[in-house]
């Protein structure tokens, strides 16, 4: 009964700890410091339990400060006038991608997020450039920005899809052999490369990349729901339904 008398007042008893222990004896300190201990020994669960409220606490500041970043960023994240937009302009919901093209899981979210624009048909797509993996991430996002600022949108795409799906090292040689197969002519496309226009762009990416706390790539924002990391295709469908149920 004792135990069960302890247990019911544990939550009271922490939120006064101060001044209760404080008019304590010391001996009487002593004593409740050691109940306490006998029974979390007893008890062990408790810690358990006390530990997960925590966790899902801290994940849900996480989340609503996330939420409040990719709010206050919304302008850059939806409407920067440079990035590539897919899927359905016009879509109820916005999804924008973080990426780099020499990041695995990337790769392996690629195929996914594609099919769930083409099952979905309502989802307005973003592609965020942002090379972090090395010079060859850098290279890339040069050359798939290069070749969008001078050929036009279609023309990136196809890029954009290529070296999602490129396996062997991203060099001047390989990006010139893509260019021959949409039938561009290199050089142009390698001096756009070095140019402020691209910089600026990979700058500002950077930049919003950094207000928004993101460190790694895939990263996902769904309207204003930062995502981080590789998300398969059902758990993509869900956020979906759920941003459209609210």
């Amino acid at each position: 009964m004792k135990r069960l008398a302890l247990a019911l007042t544990l939550g009271l008893a922490t939120q006064a700890a101060a001044t209760d222990l404080e008019a304590m004896s010391d001996a009487e300190r002593s004593a409740f410091r050691a109940e306490v201990r006998a029974y979390l020994l007893d008890n062990p669960e408790v810690l358990m339990e006390a530990i997960g409220v925590l966790e899902q606490r801290q994940a849900q500041a996480e989340t609503m400060a996330d939420q409040q970043m990719a709010q206050t960023n919304m302008d850059a994240i939806q409407n920067d006038g440079f990035s590539w937009v897919g899927g359905n302009p016009d879509g109820d919901i916005t999804i924008v991608e973080f990426m780099d093209y020499r990041c695995g899981y990337c790769k392996r979210a690629f195929p996914e997020v594609e099919s769930l624009l083409e099952t979905d048909g309502n989802i307005r797509f973003i592609v965020k450039e942002l090379p972090i993996l090395g010079d060859q991430s850098t290279l890339a996002s040069q050359f798939a920005i290069a070749v969008q600022q001078l050929h036009g949108d279609d023309a990136y795409k196809f890029v954009h899809d290529t070296l999602m799906n490129m396996r062997g090292d991203i060099t001047q040689d390989s990006l010139s052999q893509l260019a021959s197969t949409v039938g561009f002519d290199a050089a142009p496309i390698f001096e756009r490369m070095a140019s402020p226009e691209v910089a600026r762009v990979l700058q500002a990416n950077m930049e919003l990349a950094q207000r928004l706390q993101i460190s790694g790539t895939p990263t996902f924002v769904f309207d204003d729901q930062l995502v981080r990391g590789y998300v398969p295709l059902d758990q993509m469908a869900s956020i979906v339904e759920e941003l459209r149920a609210n």
